[in-house]
This record gives structure tokens, C-alpha cells and sequence, in this order.
């Protein structure tokens, strides 16, 4: 059985991604689960989708501990535990990474004997973020080796085609150029033994004494404790307000603003909190004169660390 899983950020295609996957195994004639698992926060936040393939019926149930292939659309998540991007990693494991860094380096890092590659430079488009997840899946594709490039395009077409035509053709571009640029390590990632019932090893419970309710009862009684939680650090797209443009009805954008991250300066013009502002773009839609724009988080704190401004 195959086990592969998909890690990025709420936003960036990889519940998407997944079901490509999963349907192009399908057109091959395999048996296939999908599903993507994410908590109520998305967009910036970490996720993970995850596919199983096999020629018979499947049986295994739950998330993917020991995948064969895990793909990474964003390599921040790489270090962050709570993304889980390692889980379950051994020399068995092939990794995908879309990165700038080579697959030597990120060895090096991880102190993995296994295979690591990173997306070919000829498909990064850093303008074009939101096609990484068919660029991982084209790439994907080829490395499991079982997939065509028929079946990978009829998928495409089949998870897309209501998003019309000329979202297809760009989705069918990046997912193609991938797989034929990973043509030399076609069939690299292999499935592990299956593992007998008789040698099952339970997972280790940790017993949790009973609480009165309330201890263990959800409940937040202190006032204003979310302000400690940096939503920002998901984020990765930057509204940027071009102040020469504002009008200043600055009611809009900060109504609109799902998490209250645009405070209201002393001016009047609306300001961005990016400690919390997680870039769900609402503020770019809502602006009437048009005064906010979108730039890639990478990008920002690239001017940032120059000493310019985003």
C-alpha cells in the first residue's frame, strides 16, 4: 500500500492536492482513500492531507504515522513540531520539499538517511503560490512511478473543471512540468511490508485521571488572552495598505477584518497588526478605492530585513 502525506498551510491547495492524488490512483486502477485534516483556523495554519492507494481493498483507517512519501509545500513547517512534517520519518522515507535550499542540505539538516528532493527550479514561480499544489502533486506523481501522464491530466481536469477553463490549463501546466522534470527519479518511493495483526504494537496510552469540570472544562474566564497568540506567523500573504491611495473609510476594512488585526490610527487610516493579521485577503476584497494589496510573505520580510519597508 502506498502512504503519502501532504503538509503546507491552509490556503495553499493541499486538501486540493490530495484529491488529484487520490483520483489519479483511482483512473489507474487502485484502490484509494483521501482526506485532509486541519483544526478550525486554516488559512497560514498548518495542515496535513494525506492519500493511501492499493490494489485491494483498504482496510487501514485514521491518519498516516509512517508514510512512504511526504511532500512539503512550505519548507517553514519543516521545523515547527506541531506540524508534524517528520512524524514517522526513517530511511524509508522519500521527501519532497519546496525549497530554495538543495536536497543536500536539508540532509544535512534532518541527519536523514533516506531520499531527499526539492521541486526543480524551473517550476518556482514565487508570483504564482497558489499552483504549488499541483506542482507538488505533478512531481509526486512521478516519483511514485505508478501514475501516468493521462491519468494525472484527466484527474486535474476532473477536481478542477468547475473552476473553469483557464484555471485548469495553468493547474495542467505546473503539474505537467513537474512530472516530466522528475522524470530520472521516476519510481523511487517503494511501500513498506505490510504489517501482520500478530506483531501489532499498541500505542502506548498515557492515562489522564479524572478532572472536576472545573479543571477540564473548555472555559476561559481572563480577558483579552488571544493577544498572545501570534496568528501572524501563518501567514503567507501580506496585505499592505498604499496609504497614497487610502480614503480613509477606514470602517470597511477593519469591520470586515475576521480577527480584528487593522486597529484605526489617531489619523483616522487604517493600520495592520501583523503579529495577528493570518492574510485571509478579506481586507484586499472589501477596500473600495483599492488602496491594499497582496504581496508574499517571503517577500515582505525580504525587503524587511534590507532595512525598506513591505
Amino acid at each position: 500500500m502506498y502512504r503519502i502525506r501532504f503538509h503546507g498551510r491552509g490556503g495553499q491547495g493541499m486538501k486540493t492536492a490530495s484529491r488529484i492524488l487520490g483520483t489519479a490512483f483511482f483512473l489507474q486502477g487502485y484502490e484509494v482513500q483521501d482526506a485532509p485534516r486541519y483544526g478550525a483556523e486554516r488559512r497560514g495554519a498548518p495542515i496535513f492531507a494525506y492519500v493511501r492507494a492499493d490494489e485491494t481493498p483498504i482496510n487501514e483507517r485514521g491518519i498516516i504515522t509512517q508514510a512512504d512519501l511526504v511532500i512539503v509545500a512550505d519548507d517553514s513547517l519543516v521545523p515547527v513540531p506541531g506540524a508534524g512534517v517528520l512524524a514517522g520519518v526513517d530511511k524509508h522515507t522519500v521527501i519532497l520539499i519546496n525549497s530554495d535550499e538543495s536536497p543536500e542540505v536539508w540532509k544535512q539538516r534532518l541527519n536523514i538517511s533516506g531520499k531527499v528532493f526539492t521541486l526543480p527550479v524551473e517550476t518556482e514561480d514565487r508570483a504564482e503560490l497558489r499552483f504549488i499544489g499541483a506542482t507538488c502533486t505533478g512531481a509526486a506523481a512521478k516519483l511514485l512511478g505508478v501514475i501516468t501522464r493521462e491519468s494525472l491530466s484527466q484527474a486535474i481536469e476532473e477536481e478542477l473543471g468547475d473552476l473553469g477553463h483557464a484555471v485548469v490549463e495553468k493547474n495542467l501546466h505546473k503539474a505537467l512540468t513537474a512530472f516530466d522534470l522528475m522524470k530520472k527519479h521516476a519510481g523511487c518511493v517503494s511501500t513498506m511490508e505490510k504489517t501482520s495483526a500478530a506483531n501489532y504494537t499498541r500505542p502506548a496510552w498515557v492515562e489522564l485521571p479524572f478532572e472536576d469540570a472545573r479543571i477540564s472544562a473548555p472555559s476561559i474566564h481572563a480577558a483579552a488572552n488571544s493577544v498572545q497568540v501570534k496568528t501572524g506567523l501563518w501567514r503567507t500573504q501580506r496585505p499592505v495598505i498604499d496609504y497614497e491611495h487610502c480614503s480613509g473609510c477606514w470602517w470597511v476594512c477593519s469591520t470586515f477584518c475576521p480577527d480584528g488585526a487593522i486597529n484605526v490610527t489617531e489619523q483616522g487610516l487604517p493600520d495592520i497588526d501583523y503579529d495577528h493579521c493570518k492574510g485571509c485577503m478579506v481586507c484586499v476584497a472589501q477596500c473600495p478605492p483599492h488602496a491594499i494589496h497582496a504581496i508574499a510573505e517571503e517577500v515582505a520580510q525580504a525587503e524587511e530585513a534590507k532595512g525598506g519597508q513591505a
